[in-house]
C-alpha cells in the first residue's frame, strides 16, 4: 500500500511581495489580469495579492483604485483564497491610525474579497495588532498572526514562543514566521518552528526571501520541523530579494514525499505569461539585475531588499552612493540604539534613513528624523529592547515615553475624514484611501473625475 503524501500549502506571491521586492510594486492590473483565471486553476493555497505597498503604489504610481483592483481579482479568482498583508495599527500607511479606522479598513478588506489577513506589528508589540485581529475575526476572515523574525541579543526562541502563545490566545487561526530579510538559516528555522509547534496548536506558515541564498533550504528545514505553508513566487519573478521559486519547491517537495497539490502544466503557463513582463522590466531598468542576485552581507546588516533599494535611492539623490558601505555598517548600530527593532516597514525605513543621516552629516544623531523622535516617544509601540539612554535624553529631555498604546491617545477619525474629503469620496472605501494617503488619494479622486468628465464629453461629441 502506497504511503499517503503529507500536504504542504504553497501561497503564490507574484501579485504582491515578489512584485514589491523586485520591481517596487509597479505591476499594473492590466499586466496580470489576463492570467488570473489560469492562476485560479494552479492549486495554490492562496494568492497574496493585496496589502503591503500595493495600496500606496496603486494610488501614487499606477493610477488605479486599490479597492477596485481587489474587486476585479475576486470576480475572476473563485476557487483560491485571496490574502493580504496588514501592518496592524499602521494598516497600509506609515503611522498609527485610530481604532475606528482600523476596524473599518479590516471590515471593508473582507467585504471586497480578502479571505486571509496576515497581520503584523513592526516591533512585535502585539498591543498594536489586537484591534485588527479582533475585527478580522468578527468579519469572518482567516487571521494569520505574525512573528517578525530578526536576530539580536533579545530575540531568542523563548521570546518568539512567548509571542506565539499570545497570538493563539488572541484568537489567531494560524501563525506566520515572517523573515523579511531572508536571514533565517535552515537550522534557526527548524529550531524555531519546532519550538513554536510544541507551544501552540495553530498551523505554522513560514515566509522568507532569497536575499542571502538561504530561502529554499530554510523552507525545507521548516517543513521538516512541522510548518504547513510556505510563500513562493513563480520562477521568473523569484530569487534575489523575492521568494524561492514555486516550481522548484513543488518539484523538490514531491520528490521527498510531500504534496503541494500544484498543477505543473498550469505553473508553466503562468511562468510563460510573466516572463515577458519580467523581461520588459529588465529592459526599462525597472528591474535592477542586482536585486536578483545573492547578497550574504545581509546576514550581517539584516537589510531587507526594499530597504536596500530605498537606501541606494537616497544616497544617489545626494551623490553619495560611494558611501553605501558606511551606511550599511552604521545600520546595525542605529538599530541597537533603538532597542533592536526588526527591520520591516516602517522601522526599516526609519533606521535606514537615520543611518544615512549619521554617515552623511559626519556626526551621529546630528540630524534626527521626526520618525525617530516619534519612535522614541513610543508612537510606534514598545521597543523590543532597551533604548540608548543618551539618545532618549537628547530627543525627549525630561519627557517620558508613552506607557500606553499610542492609538489609545487618538480620537476616532473616520467621520472627520469623511467630512474633510466630502463629495470627492464616493464610498467608505474612498474615505479609507484618503485616511491612509490624504494628498495622493485626493489627487487621484480629482483626476478620476476629470477622466470621467472627459470621457462623457467625448461621447457626447461623438453622438453629435
Amino acid at each position: 500500500m502506497e504511503e499517503k503524501q503529507m500536504k504542504i500549502n504553497i501561497t503564490e506571491t507574484v501579485l504582491r511581495d515578489a512584485n514589491q521586492s523586485l520591481i517596487a510594486t509597479r505591476m499594473p492590473m492590466s499586466d496580470f489580469e489576463p492570467i488570473l483565471e489560469t492562476m485560479d486553476k494552479a492549486g495554490y493555497y492562496a494568492l497574496e495579492c493585496w496589502g503591503g505597498a500595493t495600496f500606496d503604489s496603486c494610488l501614487r504610481y499606477l493610477h488605479e483604485d486599490p479597492w477596485e483592483r481587489l474587486r476585479k481579482i475576486r470576480k475572476v479568482v473563485k476557487n483560491t483564497k485571496l490574502q493580504m498583508l496588514l501592518r496592524g495599527q499602521n494598516l497600509l500607511g506609515y503611522k498609527h491610525y485610530p481604532d475606528d479606522i482600523v476596524r473599518a479598513f479590516v471590515r471593508k478588506s473582507v467585504e471586497n474579497g480578502i479571505d486571509i489577513i496576515r497581520i503584523f506589528d513592526a516591533l512585535n508589540d502585539l498591543r498594536n495588532i489586537e484591534v485588527a485581529v479582533d475585527e478580522a475575526i468578527k468579519a469572518g476572515a482567516h487571521v494569520q498572526g505574525t512573528l517578525c523574525y530578526t536576530t539580536s541579543p533579545i530575540h531568542t526562541p523563548e521570546n518568539f514562543v512567548n509571542l506565539a502563545r499570545q497570538l493563539e490566545k488572541m484568537g489567531c487561526h494560524s501563525i506566520c514566521i515572517k523573515d523579511m530579510a531572508g536571514i533565517m538559516s535552515p537550522k534557526e528555522a527548524y529550531d524555531l518552528v519546532k519550538a513554536v509547534k510544541e507551544a501552540v496548536k495553530l498551523p505554522i506558515v513560514v515566509h522568507t526571501h532569497c536575499t542571502t541564498g538561504l530561502g529554499p533550504m530554510t523552507y525545507l528545514k521548516a517543513i521538516e520541523a512541522g510548518a504547513t505553508t510556505i510563500d513562493c513566487a513563480i520562477a521568473c519573478m523569484s530569487g534575489g530579494t523575492s521568494q524561492p521559486p514555486t516550481e522548484s519547491m513543488n518539484y523538490t517537495l514531491k520528490q521527498i514525499g510531500y504534496d503541494a497539490g500544484l498543477n505543473e502544466d498550469v505553473l508553466k503557463e503562468i511562468n510563460d505569461f510573466f516572463r515577458p513582463i519580467r523581461n520588459k522590466a529588465l529592459e526599462t531598468g525597472l528591474l535592477n539585475p542586482v536585486v536578483m542576485g545573492t547578497d550574504p552581507d545581509s546576514l550581517t546588516y539584516q537589510v531587507p531588499g526594499g530597504m536596500l533599494s530605498n537606501l541606494i535611492a537616497q544616497l544617489k539623490a545626494q551623490n553619495a552612493l560611494d558611501r553605501l558601505q558606511e551606511v550599511l555598517e552604521e545600520t546595525p548600530r542605529v538599530r541597537a540604539d533603538l532597542g533592536y527593532p526588526p527591520l520591516v516597514t516602517p522601522s526599516s525605513q526609519m533606521v535606514g534613513v537615520q543611518a544615512a543621516n549619521n554617515v552623511l552629516s559626519g556626526q551621529r544623531y546630528k540630524n534626527i528624523t521626526k520618525e525617530i523622535k516619534a519612535y522614541l516617544r513610543g508612537e510606534y509601540g514598545r521597543a523590543p529592547g532597551e533604548l540608548n539612554a543618551e539618545l532618549v535624553k537628547k530627543v525627549l529631555g525630561d519627557e517620558k515615553p508613552l506607557e500606553c498604546r499610542f492609538a489609545d491617545t487618538l480620537e476616532p477619525g473616520f467621520e472627520k475624514a469623511k467630512k474633510e474629503i466630502g463629495d470627492l469620496a464616493r464610498s467608505d472605501e474612498d474615505v479609507l484611501s484618503y485616511v491612509a494617503f490624504p494628498q495622493i488619494a485626493e489627487k487621484f479622486f480629482k483626476e478620476r473625475e476629470e477622466r470621467e468628465h472627459n470621457t462623457v464629453s467625448y461621447q457626447i461629441r461623438k453622438v453629435d
